[in-house]
C-alpha cells in the first residue's frame, strides 16, 4: 500500500476502533439494560476500565509511530495490545461464573471487516488467528461452549475478508504493474532524449543504474518497491544535463573554470526537474547528490561523509565505475581492473569505504554485465 494511503487508511480505522469500542459498550451495558430490559445496567467488573486505559495508554503511542513514519506498527500494535487485554478482562471477569459469560462484541466484527482495507496477508492471519485463540482460551479457562458461536460468526467473516482481501490486492497489483510500466516508458523516453543530445553517453544511464541496483541488493536494507524506485532515479541521475549547452557537453577539450562551474549545477537542475514525480522523489539524493565524495570535496553541496545520502554513495561509486570503462569524447575507455583499482584507491577519499568493500563483491557481476552490454 502506498504509505500516505496507508496513514490514511489507518487514521479512519483508529477513529472508528474508538467510536465503535465506547459506542458498543455504552448500549450492551447502558442503554439496552436502562431503556429495554429495564435492569440493573452498568459494566461487568471493574476490571473492564482496563480496556479504557489501554485505549487512553496506546494515544500517545500511534502518535510517536505516525510522526516516525512506522505507521504500519500501529494495526499490530493496537489489535494485539487490545486482543491480550479483552481476553484477560473477560476471563477474570467471567472466572468462575462461565455460564453467564456472553462476550462477543461489534469491535471483533469491525475487526475482521476491515482487514481488506490493509491489503496484507500477514495482517489478515495475525488478526484472524489472534480473535480464534483469544476465544478458545476463554472457553478453555472459564468452561464454557459459549465460544462457538462467536468463533463461527467471526470465521465466516474471516473467510469473506479473505476473498476481498485477495480480490483487492489483484486490483492493486494490476494498477501498480500498468503505472510502473508507464514510468519506465517514460523515464526511458527522457533518457533517450538525452542520449540524442550526448552521443558519448549513451547507454550510460542504463548501466550506471543496472550497477547501482546490484550493489544496492548487495547491501539488502531495501524492500523490492525501494529498489524499483531507486533504479528509475539512477537513470534519471543525468537528466539535469539538458540545461548544459552542447558546446559544453561534447566539447574534446579540456573545459575552462567557467565551463565546469555550469557542469555542476546539472545534479541541482535534475533534481529540481523530477522533485514531484511519484516514484522517485523518495531518491531524488540519488539525482543530486551523486557527485558528493566522501571526503567532502564533491558537489553540489560539498556534504561530507555520511552526510551524502546512503543511495547517492551507492550511485556514485556506479556513476564512475562507468564513466571510467565507456569512451568519452576526451578519452578512451579504461580496462575494467583499471577502473576497479581506481575505486578501490578511491576508499575513504571519494567513496564511501563501507560500499567499496560492497563494490568488492559485485564486481564480478559488473565485468560480466560489461562485457555482455550490447555496446553497439
Amino acid at each position: 500500500m502506498i504509505p500516505h494511503e496507508e496513514k490514511r487508511a489507518i487514521k479512519w480505522f483508529l477513529l472508528f476502533f474508538y467510536i465503535i469500542f465506547i459506542g458498543s459498550d455504552a448500549v450492551y451495558y447502558f442503554i439496552l439494560p436502562d431503556y429495554i430490559f429495564h435492569v440493573r445496567s452498568g459494566l461487568p467488573s471493574n476490571i473492564w476500565y482496563l480496556n479504557y486505559a489501554l485505549l487512553i495508554i496506546l494515544i500517545p503511542v500511534i502518535i510517536y509511530l505516525f510522526k516516525t513514519n512506522n505507521q504500519s506498527l500501529i494495526k499490530y500494535i493496537f489489535f494485539i495490545c487490545y486482543v491480550v487485554s479483552a481476553a484477560l478482562v473477560d476471563i477474570v471477569t467471567f472466572f468462575g461464573r462461565g455460564d453467564s459469560y456472553t462476550s462477543g462484541n461489534m469491535v471483533e466484527v469491525f475487526l475482521i471487516l476491515t482487514l481488506p482495507l490493509f491489503l496484507n496477508i500477514s495482517y489478515f492471519w495475525v488478526v484472524s488467528l489472534g480473535i480464534a485463540i483469544k476465544y478458545i482460551l476463554i472457553g478453555i479457562v472459564l468452561n464454557t461452549s459459549y465460544v462457538v458461536m462467536p468463533i463461527s460468526l467471526l470465521t465466516v467473516l474471516a473467510i469473506m475478508s479473505f476473498f476481498l482481501l485477495i480480490r483487492f490486492r489483484g486490483y492493486v497489483r494490476a494498477v501498480s504493474n500498468s503505472y510502473d510500466e508507464q514510468l519506465d516508458g517514460i523515464v526511458k523516453g527522457v533518457i533517450a532524449t538525452l542520449e540524442l543530445k550526448d552521443p558519448y553517453t549513451r547507454g550510460h544511464s542504463e548501466r550506471v543504474a543496472s550497477y547501482a541496483l546490484m550493489l544496492l541488493q548487495n547491501i539488502r536494507k531495501f524492500s523490492k518497491k525501494e529498489q524499483k524506485s531507486f533504479y528509475h532515479a539512477c537513470l534519471l541521475h543525468d537528466i539535469g544535463k539538458v540545461h548544459i549547452p552542447d558546446s559544453i557537453l561534447m566539447k574534446p577539450g579540456k573545459l575552462t573554470e567557467e565551463e565546469l562551474d555550469i557542469i555542476k549545477i546539472h545534479p541541482v537542475v535534475g533534481a529540481e526537474a523530477v522533485k514531484n514525480v511519484e516514484g522517485i522523489k523518495d531518491c531524488i539524493s540519488v539525482i543530486r547528490s551523486h557527485h558528493e565524495r566522501w571526503d567532502g570535496k564533491g558537489y553540489p553541496d560539498g556534504l561530507r561523509g555520511e552526510e551524502i545520502p546512503l543511495l547517492a554513495r551507492v550511485a556514485a561509486i556506479a556513476d564512475a565505475f562507468d564513466a571510467m570503462t565507456s569512451s568519452r569524447s576526451y578519452r578512451s575507455a579504461l580496462p575494467a581492473d583499471v577502473a576497479y583499482q581506481r575505486i578501490i584507491e578511491g576508499k575513504g577519499s571519494q567513496f564511501d569505504p563501507v560500499l567499496v568493500e560492497s563494490f568488492k563483491n559485485v564486481y564480478p557481476a559488473w565485468v560480466d554485465f560489461h562485457q555482455k552490454y550490447p555496446w553497439n
